[in-house]
């Protein structure tokens, strides 16, 4: 992915120079009133500007003028083009890179304290005895009342091999107690899996981080030395609430299900703005293995790019609820060390040609979870037709959201329960297998 916005640069340059010269009379009359016109503009902006610095009623900050500026421009594009300061592009390549120097825990704030979800296994939290449960009330003699959840990760990372001295609060003990931590290398697991029953890989994938590919790999390499080939069904893979992430995973990704044939298509605002990714030959590792695939509302962009191409290539079933509608690709282009600019360049297209954006994924079965009472009207997404300002469907047609609640004991996850009996035979559907008949042509 990090490559992508360089060569979707480079395109939309060398079109925009052949234009010039062959067309010089016609385009270069036309750029000098264009560009007349939009140095008006930019006059108008610089006016307010000074006018807002001469008399507003206390001092402004320029910086925060400047910034807030250049947040409605891009604000009024879509709700995904947006500017990130230095310290948001630095969280947003942290996220992406899926490790950073850290302890190792999942926490969430709770009572102005931070309340440690799960310790990560084999992290130094984990090897540290920070139990689940757990509360951390203060981070080097620093009390955590008064900071901000997101405040308070960022003190908790910092540079590989620094310490740092949690003040825990655990339930049974009477006093609070301090333990020292050395910070190590985190990696964040975005692939988790396990065996259901003793017949079917059941794959999690959480996020598409550079770390992603490589997890399902050796998920699908374990999941055959644990399930003997005589009696594995298939595969379970499960992008429920997969917000999507970096697009050369999702197409690594899908590589794994597929051996030829387009996976995704990139389309900008000029028609040579257009790029192709394939499979790769040799690069499906499931052993053509059955293969549902699980989303909801929740699942959007990369994860639908995943869903769509083994759905128009008949290689899974798509099971679930229909999915958020992201479709289209955002470039981040780094801004000479001052922070980052989000800006979408293009759509993306499933490999049969459709653009789902603000459409989603139509799932072939459709199972809906039974949603607890207090939960009712509140599980749904909004979708990407529902935010303000969305691009639109080129077709104008267009899909709200759906579910996006997954219920924390699987006892109770219809979907799932509806993926297992389908690859066990307890269940039949026109839609399983998929007819390979109806497949797009590789």
């Amino acid at each position: 992915m990090r490559k992508l916005p360089l060569l979707l640069c480079g395109v939309a340059l060398g079109a925009t120079a052949a234009l010039v010269v062959t067309q010089p009379r016609i385009f270069l009359g036309g750029a000098n009133a264009a560009v007349t016109d939009t140095y008006k503009q930019l006059n108008l902006f610089g006016d307010v500007f000074e006018r807002v610095r001469a008399d507003y009623v206390e001092q402004p900050d320029d910086g925060k003028l400047v910034e807030a500026a250049v947040n409605g421009m891009l604000a009024s594009l879509d709700p995904h083009s947006s500017y990130m300061d230095g310290k948001s592009f630095q969280d947003m390549q942290v996220q992406t890179r899926g490790e950073f120097g850290g302890l190792g825990i999942e926490v969430t704030m709770e009572d102005n304290v931070l309340k440690v979800v799960t310790p990560i296994d084999d992290t130094p939290a984990a090897k540290a005895g920070i139990l689940s449960g757990d509360l951390i009330i203060a981070l080097d003699g620093d009390q955590i009342q008064g900071l901000t959840l997101q405040q308070a990760v960022e003190k908790m990372r910092g540079p590989v091999n620094s310490p740092i001295t949690l003040k825990i609060k655990r339930a049974g003990k009477d006093d609070p107690f301090d333990v020292k931590i050395v910070r190590d290398v985190i990696r964040i697991k975005s692939v988790r899996s396990k065996v259901e029953g003793d017949d079917v890989g059941y794959i999690r994938i959480t996020q598409f981080t550079e770390q992603t590919f490589d997890g399902l790999k050796a998920s699908i390499e374990k999941l055959n030395k644990d399930i003997p080939a005589n009696k594995f069904k298939g595969y379970v893979i499960d992008l429920r609430n997969n917000p999507g992430g970096l697009l050369d995973q999702a197409i690594a990704v899908s590589n794994a299900f597929l051996d030829r044939g387009e996976i995704v298509s990139t389309r900008g605002r000029n028609p040579d703005d257009i790029q192709r990714f394939s499979a790769r030959p040799g690069g499906d590792l499931s052993a053509g293995k059955p293969v549902i695939v699980l989303v909801n509302g929740g699942s959007a962009s990369a994860s639908e790019i995943v869903a769509g191409a083994l759905q128009d290539h008949k290689r899974a079933t798509i099971l679930g609820t229909r999915s958020f509608g992201k479709g289209s690709v955002q470039t981040i282009i780094p801004l000479n060390g001052n922070g980052a600019l989000r800006l979408t360049t293009a759509r993306y297209y499933t490999p049969s040609g459709r653009s789902i954006q603000a459409k989603g994924i139509e799932p072939e079965i459709e199972v809906k979870q039974n949603v607890p009472d207090d939960l009712k009207g509140k599980d749904e997404t909004k979708g990407e037709a529902g935010l303000k300002g969305h691009l639109e469907s080129q077709d104008k047609k267009e899909e709200g959201g759906s579910s996006a609640y997954v219920p924390a004991d699987e006892k109770d996850d219809t979907q799932l329960k509806a993926a297992l009996d389908l690859l066990r035979g307890a269940q039949k559907s026109a839609f399983f297998p998929p007819d390979q008949k109806t497949a797009v042509p590789n």
